[in-house]
């Protein structure tokens, strides 16, 4: 299962399980984009609009899994959504509150409701979208960075709580990468970076691939970046004279 599949990261993550035998199911609140992936892929690709803040549609697309596949073996909580750039005390009540519902809380739904499944699949694999941010603060993005930071507690503990059921949770934290959510950020923004440009999200798609295969059969509680070094340190650009 993958959430925020029809688009940006999400859907290379669809593509990507799809090639490689998967059965999947995908959530999006883009019914019309998520209905043309799915046409397009066919086979054993099923999408279900889905707003990963609604428990009960959680419910919903473990069900829909459930009943076209059995029980669910894999879940990429990858849905999110970026308000605007404004300093702390600007910040919009009602949208600081949509940030943390969608990009933490919908991350706490899905593992809250994917749980049993995966135990009557035998155990399984979570793999939770933070972010760069998500190890670093910045300015004007309290809300995004704040419900980053939070991802990455709930996966070490749901880590710790669901090791003994086969069950193992990772997160992946993107830096800049090309998708919808970054169309308006200059590349000129990674030019002092180790890896000066932005992903491509079948880049990122290679590792949440990896975290929910068995060669990472020993892996959980692990924050894995992918972010070109950004977390690590700017290289200062020198400019010839």
């Amino acid at each position: 299962m993958v959430t925020g599949g029809a688009a940006g990261i999400g859907a290379p993550h669809v593509r990507g399980f799809a090639a490689e035998g998967g059965r999947v199911v995908f959530g999006d609140v883009d019914e019309e984009t998520g209905t043309a992936l799915a046409a397009e892929l066919g086979g054993d690709v099923r999408f279900v609009v889905h707003d990963v803040a609604d428990e009960a549609g959680w419910e919903r697309l473990v069900a829909t899994a459930e009943e076209e596949f059995g029980p669910v073996s894999v879940l990429v909580n990858n849905a999110a959504v970026l308000p605007p750039f404004l300093p702390i005390d600007e910040v919009d009540t009602d949208d600081w509150r949509r940030v943390l519902e969608v990009n933490l809380t919908g991350s706490f739904f899905g593992i809250k409701h994917v749980v049993p499944s995966m135990r009557r699949a035998g155990g399984g694999s979570i793999v939770n979208t933070s972010s760069a941010l998500g190890v670093m603060g910045t300015p004007n993005l309290s809300a995004y960075v704040s419900s980053k930071y939070g991802v990455r507690g709930l996966t070490q503990t749901a880590a710790l709580e669901l090791a003994r059921d086969g069950i193992r949770v990772n997160s992946i934290h993107p830096g800049y990468t090309r998708t919808p959510m970054n169309a308006e950020v200059s590349e000129e923004n990674t030019r002092d970076l180790p890896v000066p440009r932005f992903a491509e999200p079948e880049e990122v798609t290679a590792v949440a691939m990896f975290l929910a295969s068995e060669e990472a059969s020993f892996v959980t509680g692990s924050e894995y970046l992918v972010d070109g070094g950004a977390v690590t340190g700017a290289i200062e650009v020198i400019e010839p004279t």
